[in-house]
């Protein structure tokens, strides 16, 4: 089903199609023409001389603005790819000096997509994509989180507005894949895009590793002393290509790892699998120079799924394999900085930072007990220590996904929450062993091993909460409903 804007040809659009060519080609490429673009030129230098900079800024805005509003509205299949790919280079822009709410942006592009749906809904009612278990948990979830701003222990409504843009009105962004991912060739173009930026940024942290950053990147990296701590670890700068730290770069790269693994066991032919193979073992390679320990044990957690999903021997065989390798740098003696953060990763005990995030969550623990709904959305990390200086929470360091969901919306919040993981969870599972094309089979399974590994990255770390990595979450999310829909409409058409 197309569900772009749909405008009919008739006599009307083809004479309106003659009056553009008549206006915009025959009398505009003339004296005429030239004069009054001279003319709006003018006008805009006098503007910028008298106003400023801001003047012209305002003019692009209106020139380049209004065309791309129009594009998403009409053809939202091309502003998806502008979502996505803005949602994975915001970090980057905002570091190397753009000083635009592109925050903002991303919400008012949200607002727009929702919007083309209701323009749709217009001429054929399909509100399919908010019903089944999926959708269902969400919008529970996302009303539970709109419900926070009455909590009567909140410190701040501020905090509450900021936090509920990144945790609960991005997971609209679910509905919007849903609806306007139709076919299964859109669908492996948006798997193609991402796997596309996700080289683009591996190559990055190439570059940053071997060759070193960029000055803006220096003067990000020396701007703060936390930064410089958190950033310096053992003699050695982590790496976090263009996003907005070493944790979201790493987490990125397992998803991209993930999503190739599952690709791989598709009908691809054997260069195809040789260069899925290679992306896999670039982006774990470059993924070990974030030095982000909580994404090192994702890899053998997701291969550990696969082993149980696709059982058979030559799975086996290669889990085993893998297995035998890992545990061996795990314990070989090494004075390298970056190889002896991977072994801590799997000797917590041993490390410092776990053992005082450990004390951290024992002690906030007859807090969330007794405070079924939290402290509110934006109690704690920046947000809390911005608008509630002072307060209880504000000074909490959550360092978990998981744990900010307890303390900011309570045991019932962490209750709907993993609730929503669960059915999301079993809702792909179910349908990978449901979908008969092998194709979509592979696009599903890799959807699925990307949402258990995030899951698990999800409490040693907030992995969740940043984009690029909440965006693409919820696109694997309707990969996972998208395939098993695509599925059945081959299958209705062939009469199975």
């Amino acid at each position: 089903m197309n569900r772009e804007l749909n405008i009919p040809i008739t006599k009307k659009r083809t004479a309106t199609g003659g009056m553009k060519k008549l206006f915009f080609i025959d009398k505009l490429n003339s004296p005429l023409g030239y004069t009054l673009l001279a003319l709006l030129l003018g006008i805009i230098g006098m503007g910028i001389a008298t106003v400023g900079i801001i003047f012209g800024v305002m003019a692009m805005a209106l020139f380049i603005g209004v065309p791309v509003v129009y594009g998403i509205v009409a053809y939202p299949r091309f502003g998806i790819v502008v979502f996505l790919v803005l949602g994975y280079f915001i970090m980057w822009f905002l570091r190397i000096g753009v000083n635009f709410p592109l925050g903002t942006l991303m919400d008012g592009m949200e607002a727009l997509f929702i919007l083309s749906i209701f323009i749709n809904q217009r001429k054929k009612k399909d509100w399919s994509m908010f019903k089944g278990p999926i959708s269902v948990m969400i919008l529970v979830w996302i009303a539970y989180n709109l419900i926070e701003v009455i909590n009567p222990t909140a410190d701040s409504k501020m905090a509450w507005l900021y936090t509920v843009r990144t945790v609960a009105i991005v997971m609209f962004s679910y509905f919007i894949f849903s609806y306007y991912i139709t076919t299964k060739k859109y669908l492996e173009q948006l798997i193609k895009l991402w796997i596309g930026l996700a080289l683009f940024a591996a190559l990055y942290a190439f570059k940053q590793d071997h060759i070193g950053f960029f000055s803006f990147e220096e003067s990000y990296l020396h701007s703060n002393p936390i930064i410089e701590t958190l950033f310096f670890i053992g003699g050695v700068w982590r790496k976090f290509a263009i996003f907005s730290d070493p944790v979201s770069f790493a987490y990125n790269m397992i998803m991209a790892s993930m999503l190739c693994i599952g690709l791989m066991s598709g009908p691809v032919s054997k260069k195809q699998k040789l260069i899925l193979g290679f992306l896999v073992v670039f982006f774990l390679y470059v993924m070990l120079s974030s030095g982000t320990r909580g994404a090192y044990v994702l890899l053998p957690a997701g291969l550990l799924l696969l082993a149980i999903l696709k059982y058979s021997r030559k799975v086996l065989l290669w889990v085993i394999i893998i297995a035998a390798l890992s545990v061996g740098v795990i314990y070989v003696p090494t004075s390298n900085p970056t190889l002896y953060r991977f072994q801590s990763a799997f000797k917590p005990s041993d490390d410092a930072s776990f053992n005082v995030r450990a004390i951290n969550q024992k002690k906030i623990q007859p807090y969330i007990l007794s405070h079924p709904m939290g402290g509110a959305l934006g109690a704690t990390g920046v947000w809390g220590a911005q608008f509630s200086p002072g307060a209880y929470l504000s000074s909490f360091p959550p360092d978990s996904g998981y744990v900010r969901v307890a303390v900011e919306l309570g045991w019932l919040g962490l209750l709907i929450f993993c609730i929503l993981m669960f059915t999301i969870l079993y809702t792909g599972i179910n349908n990978y062993y449901k979908i008969r094309d092998p194709a979509l089979k592979s696009y599903c399974l890799g959807a699925v091993l990307v949402i258990f590994s995030i899951n698990i990255g999800n409490y040693p770390q907030e992995a969740l909460v940043q984009y690029p990595s909440n965006i693409l979450f919820y696109l694997v999310l309707a990969i996972v409903t998208v395939s098993m829909r695509l599925d059945k409409e081959q299958n209705a058409l062939n009469g199975q």
